[in-house]
Order: C-alpha cells, then sequence, then structure tokens
C-alpha cells in the first residue's frame, strides 16, 4: 500500500500536465485535491492499522519496488520503507499538504497558469513523499532531488517576473552545493560499509545498523565517519536553509503562497532534520559533527530571528522566521535531542503553514499587497484570517500548551540538560535559543499588530490601486475583504492543530508521558557519551545537578523535575515578554525605523555578490571567455580554418582555366618524374 500513497500525486500531475489544459478550473482542481486526498487517507491508515500494532521494536514496513542498480558490491533496490520516523513524516506532509491544495483552488482562482500550478503541486507531493519513505541514501537522493525541482519551478512559477526568476536560480544553485556534500557522503558511506540502505538486505546490515557497533574513536576529528556525518550536515543544510546556504529561503517568497507555505514552510525545508535525524546513529558518534551542527543550529536560529525584526514584506517576515526555526530544530539534534527536534518539525508544520496561508489571505484581501507597513485594522474586514492567524502567533510566540509551546521548550529543556556537549556549551547554546524565543515574540507580534491593529494605513494607495483596474476577480471593491471559504477553511483547520497538536508530547514534568518520544525511540539513536560509551538520553547525560540517569536517587530526580519546571516557567515568562515588547512598541508606533544592518539582513547577499557571484562572473568573462573561449578555443578552430583557407588561394592560382597551362603542367611533371627515375638507374 506504501505505493500508493507515492503514486497518487503522480498520477494527478499526470493527469493536468497532460490534459490539464483543455480542463476547467474546478476540475484540475478536484484532481489535484483527489489524488492528495487518496494519499492521506492512505497513510493513516496504514499508519494507525498496519503500523502502530506492530511491537515497538519490529515497527518497520517496507515493500520492494525492483532492483534499481547492481553493479559489483553495489545493490540499490528501488524500495521504500515506513517506521515511526518516516510515519510521522507522511502524516503531517499529506495531512498539510492536502489543507494547502484546497486553499490553493481558493487563492490561484483566474491565474493563467492555473493547471500548470497544480501539475507542479502534485509533482512535489510525489517527490517528497519518495524522500521520505526512502529504504536508502540512492532513492532519498531522487526524492531529494525531485523536491528541488519542483521548488524551482514554483519559486520561478511567475515566468513573467524577473525576480521570480532569479529567486528560482538562486534556489537552485546553492541547493546544488549542499547536494554535492550529501553525493560525497553517500560515496564514503558505501566505500565504510558496503552499503547505503537504512535496513538489512540479503543478510548485509544496513549502514545505520553497523555504525552503531562502531566505537566514538571511530568518528574522531579527521575521521572518515566524522567527515560522513559532516557531509551529511552538508546536504541538510542547503536543503533547510541554515549557515551559510540559507540566503535562498528568503527569496524564494517570490513564488506564489501556497508554495511558501507547503515547500518553504512545512515540508521541504525540514527535510535537511529527516536526514540528520535518520542518521543519527552515524551523528552521534561524532563529538565533532554534533558540536557543529549544534553551534551552527544556534547561529542560525538567532542570525535570523534578528533580521526577522526588521522586515517589511508579510513573507519576508515568515520566511526569516522559518529559518530560525530551523535552527532550532538542528540545534535540537547537535544536542542530541533528535525527538524533540522532529516534535518541532511537526508542530511547526502546523503553525507556519497556518501564518503563511494566512499571510496569503492578507496578500489576496489586500489585493496583491505585501508590505506591512500600508495595512493596519484589518481586524474588522477579515476576523477569520486574524482569529486563525492569532492562534499561529500565540503557538510560535510559545504561548502555555499551544503546540509551540511544548515542542520549543523540549528542545530549551534538551539543551541545557545536554552530554553530548563539553563544559558549558549546553547553558551558552540555551542562552542563544531563549533569547532567540525572546526576540521570535517580539517580531511575530510586530507583524500582527502593523497587519491588524491600530489605524488604517492603506488608503490613497489601495484606492489607487483599484483606480488602475488592479481589481478584477477578486469579487470585492474597495476595502480589504475576507477570503473565500475554499481558504479559510484551511485556516480554520491548521489553527485548531496548532492549538493541539502538542499534546502528543506533552513532558513528564508536566504530567505527561511524552508519548511522541517513546514512539521515536526505536529508530533514534540515543546520545553516547566519549567517558563510558554507553548511550543515553541528552537529560541523563547531564550534569549531576540536572541528571535524571539514577532513580535510586529520588532527590537528584526532584531537582531535575524542578529545574526543568522552572526553565519552562521562564521561557514561558520570555515569550509574554516579548509579546509586551512587541505591542509596547508598535502598537504606539507602527512606524518605527528599524536598524539599517538589520533591514538589509546585514548584507549578505551583497557581500555573496562581492566575495563569491562578482569574482565568478569576472572569471568567466575574463578568463573563461575572454581567454579560453574566445582566444584559445575559437582561436584554434578559426586558426585551422585560416590555415585551409591560405592553402586554398594558393592552389587557386593553378586552376585558370587554360588547356595549354594544364598540358604545361603535365609537361613539367612528366620531365620531373622521368628525370629522377634517370638519376637513380645512373647511380
Amino acid at each position: 500500500m506504501l505505493k500508493w500513497i507515492i503514486l497518487a500525486p503522480l498520477i494527478g500531475a499526470i493527469i493536468n500536465g497532460l490534459v490539464g489544459k483543455r480542463l476547467n478550473e474546478r476540475l484540475i482542481g478536484l484532481i489535484a485535491c483527489a489524488s492528495v486526498a487518496v494519499s492521506t487517507a492512505l497513510a493513516f491508515i496504514v499508519f494507525f492499522t498496519q503500523l502502530l500494532p506492530l511491537p515497538a521494536e519490529k515497527r518497520v514496513i517496507t515493500e520492494h519496488f525492483f532492483t534499481w542498480l547492481s553493479v559489483g558490491n553495489f545493490r540499490a533496490d528501488f524500495a521504500y520503507m515506513l517506521d515511526p520516523l518516516s510515519g510521522v513524516y507522511i502524516l503531517f506532509i499529506t495531512g498539510v499538504g492536502l489543507l494547502i491544495h484546497i486553499y490553493a483552488t481558493g487563492y490561484m482562482h483566474g491565474d493563467p497558469g492555473f493547471y500548470r500550478f497544480f501539475t507542479y503541486l502534485n509533482l512535489f507531493m510525489f517527490m517528497m513523499l519518495t524522500l521520505v519513505l526512502a529504504d536508502n541514501l540512492l532513492v532519498l537522493f531522487v526524492g531529494w532531488e525531485g523536491v528541488g525541482l519542483c521548488s524551482y519551478l514554483l519559486i520561478g512559477y511567475y515566468i513573467d517576473r524577473k525576480e521570480a526568476g532569479d529567486a528560482a536560480k538562486k534556489a537552485f544553485v546553492t541547493n546544488r552545493v549542499g547536494d554535492f556534500g550529501y553525493m560525497i557522503a553517500m560515496f564514503m558511506v558505501f566505500v565504510t560499509f558496503g552499503s547505503i540502505s537504512f535496513v538489512a538486505k540479503d543478510g548485509v546490515p544496513g549502514f545505520l545498523e553497523q555504525a552503531a557497533t562502531r566505537p566514538v574513536e571511530a568518528f574522531g576529528v579527521f575521521g572518515i565517519m566524522t567527515g560522513i556525518a559532516l557531509l551529511l550536515f552538508v546536504g541538510a543544510t542547503g536543503k533547510s536553509a541554515q549557515i551559510p546556504l540559507f540566503v535562498w529561503l528568503p527569496d524564494a517568497m517570490a513564488g506564489p503562497t501556497p508554495v511558501s507555505a507547503l515547500i518553504h514552510a512545512a515540508t521541504m525545508v525540514t527535510a535537511g532534520v529527516y536526514l540528520t535525524a535518520r542518521c543519527s546513529a552515524v551523528v552521534v558518534k561524532s563529538p565533532t559533527a554534533m558540536a557543529v551542527i549544534a553551534v551552527i543550529g544556534a547561529a542560525t536560529a538567532i542570525f535570523a530571528a534578528t533580521i526577522g525584526l526588521a522586515q517589511n514584506d508579510i513573507k519576508k517576515v515568515l520566511a526569516y522566521s522559518t529559518v530560525s526555526q530551523l535552527g532550532y530544530m538542528f540545534l535540537a539534534c547537535g544536542v542530541g535531542a533528535f525527538t524533540a527536534g522532529i516534535f518541532h518539525v511537526m508542530t511547526h508544520a502546523f503553525f507556519k503553514a497556518l501564518l503563511f496561508l494566512g499571510s496569503g489571505s492578507v496578500i489576496h484581501g489586500m489585493h496583491e499587497e505585501q508590505d506591512i507597513r500600508k495595512m493596519g485594522g484589518l481586524r474588522k474586514y477579515m476576523p477569520i484570517t486574524f482569529a486563525t492567524m492569532m492562534a499561529g502567533w500565540l503557538a510560535i510566540s510559545g504561548f502555555p500548551l499551544l503546540s509551540g509551546f511544548f515542542s520549543k521548550d523540549e528542545i530549551l529543556w534538551q539543551t541545557w540538560a545536554t552530554g553530548a556537549l563539553p563544559g558549558g556549551w549546553g547553558k551558552a547554546l540555551w542562552g542563544v535559543a531563549a533569547l532567540t524565543a525572546l526576540l521570535t515574540a517580539v517580531y511575530m507580534t510586530r507583524m500582527m499588530v502593523l497587519t491588524f491593529f491600530g489605524k488604517e494605513r492603506f488608503g490613497a494607495g489601495h484606492d489607487a490601486h483599484h483606480a488602475a483596474g488592479h481589481d478584477e476577480g477578486h469579487g470585492h471593491h474597495g476595502k480589504p475583504h475576507e477570503s473565500p471559504a475554499s481558504m479559510w477553511i484551511p485556516l480554520a483547520v491548521l489553527a485548531v492543530l496548532s492549538i493541539v497538536g502538542g499534546l502528543v508530547g506533552i513532558p513528564k514534568a508536566l504530567g505527561g508521558s511524552n508519548h511522541f518520544e517513546h514512539f521515536l525511540e526505536p529508530v533514534i539513536a540515543r546520545v553516547q557519551t566519549a567517558d563510558n560509551g554507553h548511550a543515553v538520553e541528552p537529560a541523563e547525560a547531564a550534569p549531576a545537578a540536572v541528571a535524571t540517569a539514577a532513580p535510586a536517587h529520588p532527590a537528584e530526580e526532584v531537582h531535575d523535575t524542578s529545574t526543568e519546571l522552572a526553565l519552562t516557567g521562564l521561557s514561558v515568562l520570555l515569550g509574554f515578554l516579548g509579546i509586551g515588547i512587541g505591542f509596547g512598541i508598535f502598537n504606539r508606533n507602527p512606524l518605527k525605523k528599524m536598524p539599517t544592518l538589520l533591514e538589509n539582513k546585514y548584507y549578505v547577499d551583497e557581500f555573496y555578490d562581492a566575495a563569491v557571484i562578482g569574482p565568478i562572473e569576472h572569471t568567466s568573462r575574463d578568463l573563461l571567455w575572454k581567454v579560453v573561449d574566445v582566444r584559445i578555443i575559437d582561436g584554434f578552430v578559426n586558426g585551422v580554418a585560416r590555415l585551409f583557407a591560405g592553402l586554398s588561394d594558393l592552389l587557386r592560382f593553378t586552376q585558370t582555366g587554360y588547356a595549354r597551362n594544364y598540358a604545361a603542367v603535365i609537361l613539367i611533371g612528366a620531365i620531373i618524374v622521368i628525370s629522377y627515375f634517370g638519376y637513380i638507374a645512373a647511380r
């Protein structure tokens, strides 16, 4: 049944791609949504009726299609695997994907490329499901490249807009850097383990099982195992927009808003986190790799959060928020809290898809206006959009009992208590993450205040927009308006998920049993400390003051719980403080000038243009083109042509057209030949 989960969206893409141009919008949308609905239904059926009933240690379902490559000792099967990790992913990929498809039927209404859009969107679903259900690195790479292709096509969907084409190329080229790291890591995995499969095949253990038996010493700073872990992270850095390869994601907002919600917030950009968690057996054995992942994740989180403070495009605010939240997820992986990272992936899919779709509803209601400085007071015109977006805003800000509260606090706690990093690194990274949480609440509150609160600031510019004739197809005139049911119903569903989605992972300190963590335990490797070689959870490897590994010492266990509760309380205070700061500053002065450095995103794009793009362009133009291409290659080809042209000019003089000249040449030739043979005979 796994194959039909994957193939259903592909069938929809093929139908719309081949005949969609001759179909009406209603039928195109029906085909696209129905194909994803079938995939969603099958995903839930397989998950709850086939995977969950299995014993925890045997929760793996595989389906073999065919042997793709078999050369010498190398074998790659086109096969799929469903386990707890991929199970979590397919549920929110198909569920959120279906809601976004339904939303898009309203958002893209009247667009001349309607069928093309849904062809690409269905194709993306097929590729994303291939990525997470792959049972080896090569099939995963097919999905990895496939989602990159779909991202390129959808970012550049508006083919008449230069910025969309430039953004698509930027995303494509930037991701090639990460993909190079992935490919080298895959080659190294095969050379090291003799397999690229995640599970055993024909008696040969999968590479993850083999990696789990290797001692930590095999993963030294310069060891091949650390190399594999870091190269896999390079691949993850490109796809999941981490420093230094994050620059493509904000520009990807040039695509339609449903694309931003599905691909560049909820699913594709979390593929790097999935890869890291899937290969956790390799990562946890390399303290060097874990430290690098944690530091880059934390740095990306706070770096993007500060930029988000100063953005005025509503989608750019959410784009930098996504980069920041992805940094949180990698921080979790770096401290060994893979389950917390995946938990945040899931809750983030809910509230960030909600916020992006809500921003699309605002843009639709404001007739394509995206600058939040030109909005204000929209909650009375768009009450449903406001109410649903408020759920997403509070969830990402860490409001108690909402989904983001549980997943974010789990990351903060595991970072504080980690034993995967030396010295006080865990505490330092916790400080960075806590500051990021504060900034997140501030910039999200700023976005909401400038959009929905205060005085209306769309006045003259909004009326001029209509006077210029830009209101066709909206169905409303003059004032902003609420979106149609096809758009707000998905918002309402996502709002509910953003509120209750975290209840599956309530930690023990708050009276829960963290079902989510226990469900993922069989497929996620535990941190292995260098001093004792034992695999332990991050909190178990923590310093004695906060350790929980020794239940024989109840005082320590109580202290641990009290510490976690204290940190949770502090996190809640930071969230409320951020919301208060945001309201206090921007409700009073919505157009407050932000620091130029932040508005210009630390000039990272300008730096890349000067340090990378410029030198490449100059080298390409002045050396490769002017010297190598024009002078050497063209010079050689043209030189050969000139040589033969010169020879032909010489020979042309012998073609006079007079018979007497030809007779004279023949006579002279005969005399030369006779003379030569006469000379030979005389010797």
